[in-house]
Parts: structure tokens; sequence; C-alpha cells
């Protein structure tokens, strides 16, 4: 899939918007050179594979990125070189902004409105502090009647340690400016059918635990943000192709496959199986990663690069 985004907000004041493109998003790694700076030749290099592979969009500054252990300039130079590539790609751009201060959260996506061509922030459910339902829905009508580009929640509960029910989601997915969620409770249960039974309008879900990925598409997930799309790409694309298309068979068969692919990346803490990966592959010039992960282990890059042998085919590129 390789809509282009529909996502619009202004670039001063508030932003409504509209429901994101549908497909798979990458939320790409952040590579380092043999001396521990970023290696932003590499990312600008991987960031054209995954789009001509035919992924949707791009997100910057994800948990996936180590964002946690960046420093403002090197945010600020990842950032820089997505938004062009994504400018030069007709590309939406999605930005990772906020943490579990509301006022700081605010300052955070403000900043966002002076980049051009951001379509929307990814914007964490507070964690560690772990507020009430209702006071994660004020943290998010405050950030959303502020920020001047769309927000994208980030619900991930075992990071977050804040369970949000059917309920709650929708009444965030009815905030003006609030365009989606990435969506990462580890599982499909009784809520996740809930939500899908009765989803707001323009509001879009995106599959955010790759393992879950092909179930969630046939329940009618609009796509993924999907950390082992570095891999593989283009049949991660040819999945969310073939749910939209209803072709069942081929969608059941690669969703096995990419699943198996999925929880090998994950075996050890994300990112350093894909990086490990992306390493063997000639395309970043490092594995490393900063304290306090550490590189996985070879055994499970080699598992990885087992699963992701097969997954090849003709005429797709290196990123597939």
């Amino acid at each position: 899939m390789t809509t282009t985004s529909t996502m619009t907000g202004s670039m001063t004041g508030t932003a409504s918007g509209k429901v994101p493109a549908s497909g798979v998003y990458v939320p790409l790694i952040t590579p380092f050179d043999h001396a521990g700076e970023v290696a932003l030749d590499a990312l600008e290099a991987l960031a054209h594979e995954l789009l001509d592979a035919g992924v949707t969009g791009l997100v910057a500054l994800g948990t996936t990125a180590e964002v946690a252990t960046l420093s403002a300039a090197e945010k600020d130079a990842v950032v820089a070189v997505l938004a062009r590539v994504c400018g030069e790609r007709g590309a939406p751009l999605i930005v990772g902004a906020g943490n579990n201060d509301t006022a700081a959260s605010r300052d955070a996506l403000a900043a966002l409105g002076k980049v051009p061509g951001i379509a929307a922030a990814l914007t964490l459910v507070p964690y560690f502090t772990r507020p009430s339902e209702a006071g994660v829905v004020a943290h998010f009508t405050e950030l959303a009647a502020n920020s001047p580009v769309p927000l994208v929640i980030y619900h991930i509960p075992y990071r977050t340690g804040q369970e949000l029910g059917a309920d709650t989601l929708r009444t965030l997915g009815a905030l003006r400016g609030v365009v989606g969620v990435k969506y990462a409770t580890g599982g499909i249960s009784a809520a996740t059918v809930e939500l899908f039974a009765e989803l707001p309008d323009d509001f879009a879900v995106f599959a955010g635990d790759d393992t879950f990925f092909s179930p969630l598409l046939a329940m009618g997930a609009h796509g993924g943000i999907l950390v082992s799309a570095h891999l593989a790409t283009g049949r991660f694309v040819e999945l969310a192709d073939a749910w939209a298309a209803g072709d069942v068979v081929r969608a059941r068969d690669l969703g096995h496959r990419l699943g198996a692919l999925s929880a090998a990346a994950f075996a050890e803490p994300n990112p350093t199986v894909t990086k490990g990966v992306l390493h063997a592959q000639g395309r970043i010039p490092t594995a490393s990663v900063r304290l306090p992960l550490l590189p996985a282990a070879p055994a499970s890059v080699d598992e990885a690069l087992r699963l992701l042998e097969p997954l090849a085919g003709p005429g797709l590129t290196a990123a597939s």
C-alpha cells in the first residue's frame, strides 16, 4: 500500500486532522556508526529503502529509535532527515512526542509545528504516573486542543502500566485532533472486540504488536506501525494488501510466516535483534545500541535471518 496520507494540520494553532492513510508504517531504528554517533546517511538510505518497498509512511523518534538515549540535537537531526525524505517522496511522517507530564507534552507538540511536513504526532498514554482513565482523557483533551498536528495515541499498557477500556478509547477517538491509536495491548481481548465493534468516525486503529498484525487486520485494523517491517518489508505490505482485497488464503499464509518472523525480532529487547539483522544485511554500519540495551546474541540474529530467508522472492528489494 502506497496511498498518500490524508492527515492535515495547520502549522500553528490546533489541528483537526483526518484519518491516516491505511497501510504499513515503520518506526525507524536509529543507526549508530563505529564512533557511537548517529549515522544519518544510513538512516536516510534506510528510509528510502523502506519507501521503495511500498510502506505508506515512516515514524521517527519512537521507542524503536532508542529515543530515551538521544540528545536533543540528535533528535532534531533525525527528524530533519526523515522529514526531508518523506517530503521528497510524498509520504507521511509521524513523530513521537510527549511523556507523562501534560505541560511538557504540550510544549513538545508545539515544537513539531515548526517542522514542515509532519503528518501527526505519536503520543504515549502517560506512563509510570498511572492516572485514572478520566485523567488520561483529560491529558489528551488538553494536548489535542493545543497541538499543531493531529495525534495518534500510543496505547501500550505493558510499558505504561495503564489499561484503557474500549469506552475510553472511543472517547479519546472522538476528540477533535485525535486521528488514531497505535494499539499494542499484548494480545486480542474482549476489549479489542468491543472497540472494533463501534469505532468513532475518522479514527484509525493501527496494530502496534507486530505478532498480532494479521489478526488485527482481519478484525478491521487500518494497518500497522511495525518494527519488524524493517525486515521482509514488501511482504508486510503484501499482507496488508491481501486482507484489504479479501484474499484470505494468501493473508493467512503470509500472516503465519510474518508472525513467526516478528516473534524472532522481539526475542530480545527491541530493537536489538532488528539492528543485528540490518547490520548482517549490510544496511547499517553497526548493530550498536546504547545502554541500558545490549546487542542481541548472535543466535537470536541468526534465527531471525533463518526465518527471513524464505520470505525473499523475485523482484523484492533488500528491504523485502
